[in-house]
């Protein structure tokens, strides 16, 4: 099964988003948090979290990107704990066995925009619309090493130049 783990190529997570993710945590798209929110009202870090921020499963901070990644069944039943405790603490589930019913259904929703080759990366969207949120999720594919732009070339020459 795959999974996405959070990357962080530079600082900006950690300087536009309320809490960042570590990078290297599994994540799902976390659209949940924003779901009885008055989204329009969100300013600032808040804004930008909702627009385009995974949510991390260690920290629950947000990340801009993840990445595609072969998640072992250990870490995934982990994963789903991890999420229902957070589920059932955080936003008031109404038992723990309904916050594990939820859970899983959102890593399994991730698992499914997993479908991709690993390391293939991801980054997420959202807009609120008058029926509630809408999602995108951008794919990123790994640039084939084999394809990069030439910058230069060299070129052989007869002539013999001296350098002074």
């Amino acid at each position: 099964m795959k999974l996405a783990k959070t990357i962080r190529l530079d600082v900006s997570d950690s300087q536009i988003f309320p809490l960042a993710a570590e990078p290297g945590e599994w994540a799902i798209a976390g659209t949940f948090a924003y779901v009885d929110k008055d989204v329009a009202a969100l300013g600032g870090k808040d804004a930008i979290a909702f627009k385009s921020g995974w949510l991390g499963l260690g920290s629950f901070g947000r990340a801009t990107l993840v990445q595609v990644a072969v998640i072992p069944d250990t870490e995934y039943e982990l994963c789903v704990r991890q999420l229902a405790e957070h589920l059932y603490s955080a936003f008031g589930a109404p038992d723990m066995l309904a916050a594990l019913d939820a859970a899983r259904h959102e890593l399994d929703d991730m698992a499914a925009l997993c479908a991709h080759p690993s390391a293939t990366l991801l980054a997420i969207g959202r807009q609120a619309q008058v029926d509630g949120i809408a999602e995108q999720v951008r794919i990123i594919p790994q640039p084939d090493a084999d394809h990069h732009a030439r910058i230069w070339e060299i070129e052989e020459t007869d002539e013999t130049e001296e350098i002074q």
